[in-house]
């Protein structure tokens, strides 16, 4: 089957969105597709390679940061997949690219999916005066938007809930997203450990909590490095990653007295990311704005328990005592790190627990449900 994915976002971007395309791009790859992907270029030109079509793009950072909006018609790009005539449409953002993306679907008659990654009502302070602005706005042209296409796949309950309260009406699949699982297997050896906690300036008796992700409002960082000043454990707190809100929680990591206990490990590659999460020990988050959350799985599949900010979205992730906590207060992080700081054999017995949690999320299981909606739609559209 010909597959035409979009975004506006892909490589060499790194995002939770980005994460789920490319893992989906190569696991329909491996399962003998032929996949294309639309997306917008990291500077002003438009060119194609290996599938893929960049067009041409300018900044639009001045509405959310490190984003991009389209420069072009696309005819070029547009006229060139219509005459490839993929069999279905994928879409993965709601923005610059989509447009054309649904003009390739009515173009050759092919079913036009959408993966509904973000929770816009958690990004109002970004585009809207204020809050309840702000989420009127995105109910309505989320609704709007859906309305264009055939079937939507959101990545856990909590988002199809989310849009059956928007009254959505296009149908609605639950399909989680996956990752490679091999690229997270490998253990760092003593001596990497050793080298890299004296790069980062993490005292080598030292255990370590990891997080990863953008240093933004929505993750709610603030109160994971509030509640970890309040710990008396011998944990240091590695922030790997970069974002907007880096210099405020620098100076909030100063005001409690944190500089030492709280490393901030900036963006990194993402070949080089399974390397910090085998560094930790645990990994924490206290985001409740995701959609389903790529990290989570990634610090699982390294064989990390997870300690997080009770969510949603992780209902059928994290699972008390199994692979990790969910808590709801500050008392309950705190009682929750003190415990797996001090009781070895449970943190062992999580960690193992972790990686056999994240089986079914590996990327091709995850290509082949996409695949199955793909293959139902298309045989709608003829009859079959």
């Amino acid at each position: 089957m010909k597959i035409l994915l979009q975004s506006d976002a892909y490589k060499p971007s790194i995002s939770g969105v980005v994460t789920s395309l490319v893992n989906l791009q190569q696991g329909l790859t491996l399962l003998g597709h032929e996949v294309r992907v639309l997306t917008l270029s990291d500077s002003h030109s438009t060119s194609y390679k290996d599938g893929v079509w960049y067009l041409r793009s300018l900044s639009s950072s001045s509405i959310y940061p490190d984003t991009r909006f389209r420069d072009t018609f696309g005819r070029k790009a547009v006229e060139d997949l219509i005459q490839w005539r993929p069999d279905v449409v994928h879409s993965q953002s709601e923005f610059s690219t989509f447009p054309l993306a649904r003009r390739i679907a009515q173009a050759v008659g092919a079913p036009h999916v959408h993966t509904y990654h973000t929770l816009y009502e958690d990004y109002t302070t970004y585009f809207s005066p204020n809050k309840r602005m702000g989420k009127a706005m995105a109910r309505y042209v989320t609704r709007w938007i859906l309305a264009k296409t055939d079937t939507v796949i959101v990545p856990t309950s909590k988002i199809e809930r989310l849009l059956q309260s928007y009254n959505v009406r296009t149908p609605i699949k639950v399909i989680p997203s996956g990752i490679d699982l091999s690229r997270f297997s490998s253990a760092l050896r003593e001596q990497e450990q050793v080298a890299l906690k004296k790069n980062l300036g993490i005292p080598l008796d030292a255990h370590v909590i990891v997080f990863v992700g953008r240093l933004a409002k929505e993750k709610n960082l603030e109160e994971l490095i509030t509640n970890f000043a309040s710990s008396n454990t011998n944990f240091t707190l590695l922030l790997v990653g970069d974002g907007p809100q880096r210099k405020e929680l620098e100076d909030l990591v100063a005001s409690l007295h944190l500089i030492g206990r709280v490393v901030f490990a900036g963006m990194q590659p993402p070949e080089k990311i399974s390397t910090f999460y085998h560094l930790g020990d645990i990994f924490c988050s206290a985001s409740t704005s995701e959609t389903q959350g790529m990290t989570y799985l990634e610090a699982l599949a390294s064989g990390l328990a997870v300690l997080c900010r009770a969510d949603e979205c992780l209902e059928d992730l994290i699972e008390d005592g199994y692979n990790g906590f969910q808590y709801h207060t500050k008392e309950e992080f705190l009682q929750y790190l003190s415990l797996l700081s001090s009781d070895h054999t449970l943190c062992d017995k999580l960690s193992s627990q972790a990686k056999a949690s994240v089986i079914r999320y590996d990327r091709l299981t995850f290509a082949e449900s996409v695949f199955r909606i793909y293959d139902q739609l298309v045989r709608m559209r003829k009859g079959v």
